[in-house]
């Protein structure tokens, strides 16, 4: 009883009242730490979505850290939430996929157990000073293509492209060369599990997705198919090399206004402007996959040979040292995947030069203790909720910007920040 006083003052403290009375109900009477399954112990809160929330947990047995997403049983189900859970039943054990421990009831919940990740592809990019270099872009993209194939080999499409959503592994589990995919909270299949048929052609659909990378034809309302996920991977590698894109920061009167805004920028910003200054392999690969049909198959091994090709141009070696190697805390607390259990096996990095798995050099470079990537939310903002994601410091400006555009599947409202009450 006294540590969960103890959870509830601190909650208190942090002017979360309401997240501690609800633990306090979930709780109920008993003395006894929280237990999923048949051995994993729940821990502190880490974070929260619209459809539960992340604590921290324990596997008893051999004392590894683990994550626990909780979701009420007596939720409403949303679109969203049965597509998140019917990712339950594909296969694992997958490289870049994360495990996924138990699944089941607990009390009041449902639980899901997972595999705890380092950070997030933002993070990294924050500790990075907010630019990669060309090799650690090419890198990246020929393990995110390879992430992409793999869930369109299971009939689903992503439609969740953001940085946020691409962690690396653990230091301890000697995956931090490893770049996994998470959340697949918006993920649908493409592919009739009745029919065995593509998904029909339609348009006049709502935004799903995140409206920094999304393609131009979801911005038009039209169906998402495979070569939506791989336009958006595209504009997420402009990012990294630029530093930023030509549709942020927009001001608008309203977030519909806002989204439009955004669309209309991509499409009259030339594939040629937008790569300017970069190697032509990477307005190659924009080009190739905003001219894919709606039905086609894209050739992944392609458009991973356009940026393998140009690591041997450049004679660079696809050794995973990544430009975050060395800046890392070593025993920094890992990051929580935030929403759902993803799918399984894969044939990943083919086509790619011979690899090592170098460990990161320890640093005495700006520490940063990383804590969660990403809540899970659906109807939040492009980064959303920044603050929440990590501990990383951001400039007010950015935090304003990154806030207001949108990871959505529909359009909702924001609530405001609560205003500290002056004392008299």
């Amino acid at each position: 009883m006294h540590s969960q006083a103890r959870e509830y003052e601190e909650a208190s403290r942090s002017g979360r009242k309401q997240s501690a009375r609800s633990m306090q109900n979930r709780t109920g009477s008993s003395a006894g730490p929280m237990m999923v399954g048949p051995n994993f112990r729940v821990g502190k809160k880490i974070g929260c979505g619209n459809f539960g929330e992340l604590r921290l947990g324990k596997n008893l047995y051999n004392n590894e850290h683990v994550a626990v997403k909780c979701v009420s049983i007596d939720l409403k189900k949303t679109v969203e939430h049965s597509q998140e859970q019917g990712c339950e039943s594909l296969p694992m054990s997958a490289e870049g996929i994360p495990n996924v421990y138990y699944f089941g009831p607990s009390a009041k919940n449902n639980a899901l157990v997972m595999e705890l990740l380092g950070p997030s592809l933002e993070d990294l990019f924050d500790i990075c000073d907010r630019k990669f270099t060309l090799k650690t872009v090419l890198m990246i993209a020929i393990q995110l293509i390879s992430r992409m194939e793999f869930v369109h080999s299971k009939h689903l499409i992503y439609r969740d492209v953001k940085p946020e959503n691409f962690l690396i592994g653990r230091q301890s589990t000697n995956k931090q060369h490893i770049i996994h995919i998470i959340d697949f909270g918006l993920a649908k299949e493409y592919i009739d599990s009745e029919t065995h048929k593509h998904i029909p052609y339609r348009e006049h659909k709502s935004l799903t997705g995140t409206a920094r990378y999304m393609s131009i034809n979801t911005h038009l309302g039209k169906e998402q198919s495979r070569r939506d996920d791989l336009e958006a991977l595209g504009h997420m590698f402009m990012y990294f090399l630029r530093g930023s894109l030509p549709w942020q920061g927009l001001k608008a009167d309203t977030l519909k206004e806002r989204y439009q805004k955004i669309g209309d920028t991509k499409r009259a910003t030339p594939i040629e402007v937008l790569c300017e200054n970069f190697p032509e392999e990477f307005a190659q690969y924009l080009r190739y996959v905003r001219r894919l049909d709606f039905f086609e198959t894209p050739d992944y091994d392609y458009l991973r040979r356009l940026f393998t090709d140009l690591m041997y141009q450049k004679s660079y070696e696809c050794d995973w040292n990544f430009d975050w190697v060395g800046r890392q805390v070593s025993k920094s607390t890992p990051v929580p995947i935030p929403s759902q259990d993803p799918i399984g096996p894969s044939k990943t990095n083919e086509g790619a030069p011979g690899r090592h798995h170098p460990q990161p050099k320890k640093s005495k470079q700006r520490p940063h203790e990383v804590l969660n990537s990403n809540n899970g939310d659906v109807n939040t903002e492009d980064n959303n909720d920044m603050g929440q994601h990590s501990t990383l410091q951001l400039s007010k400006d950015r935090q304003e910007e990154d806030n207001s555009e949108t990871k959505c599947c529909c359009f909702t409202r924001r609530k405001r920040p609560r205003k500290s009450k002056r004392r008299k």
